[in-house]
């Protein structure tokens, strides 16, 4: 993502909903892992029928979420990939919330919650097979509002940076890796 891009905040009911589908979740990190794909490439991968994936591929092609690739696709054979932007996809203010998309925002964090959690379930394997692709770091920080914001963003242009220069260098050493940022208020832990 180019500096001048502006996040992209997930306050289109229509997006949300795109999101909250395990299926359409499952394709968006198969084509973030594995690059272009078809619906048969992928309905093999996913043990999925090709029907279906193709949909949920239209789905996500309608919410800008991914796009077809022109030059691959042929006949009824369309090559499919994550879209160049958005690439900064962030939640909308709760209060900026109206209370019938609620349950849908919920979904869409409970199941990223879980793809968190199984990424994190398997940092041990993983250190152990390849030690020099798995980076691990805990911390805490004292911050304002407004210095966790701040923060926040000098953490998304960090991660774009690296993630362009990678990609701009056709670098054959480079592989996509999983990277996660979360922060929880620590008030009253002991």
């Amino acid at each position: 993502m180019k500096d001048d891009a502006e996040p992209v905040i997930l306050d289109d009911p229509g997006k949300l909903k795109a999101l909250s589908h395990p299926l359409r979740r499952r394709i968006l990190r198969r084509l973030d892992a594995h690059g272009a794909a078809t619906s048969t490439t992928l309905a093999e991968a996913l043990g999925e029928s090709t029907g279906t994936t193709s949909y949920h591929l239209r789905q996500l092609e309608r919410h800008g979420l991914i796009e077809e690739i022109p030059e691959r696709s042929a006949g009824r054979e369309r090559w499919w990939r994550r879209a160049e932007s958005p690439r900064d996809l962030r939640f909308p203010n709760l209060d900026a919330v109206p209370d019938e998309q609620r349950p849908v925002l919920g979904e869409v964090l409970r199941l990223m919650h879980a793809e968190d959690t199984e990424l994190m379930s398997r940092v041990p394997e993983e250190y152990a097979r390849r030690p020099e692709w798995v980076r691990v770091s805990r911390g805490s920080a004292v911050l304002t509002e407004e210095g966790l914001a701040e923060f926040f963003e000098d953490y998304i242009r960090l991660l774009q940076r690296h993630s362009d220069q990678a990609r701009e260098a056709a670098d054959p050493d480079a592989r996509p890796v999983h990277v996660r940022l979360f922060t929880l208020p620590a008030d009253g832990e002991e």
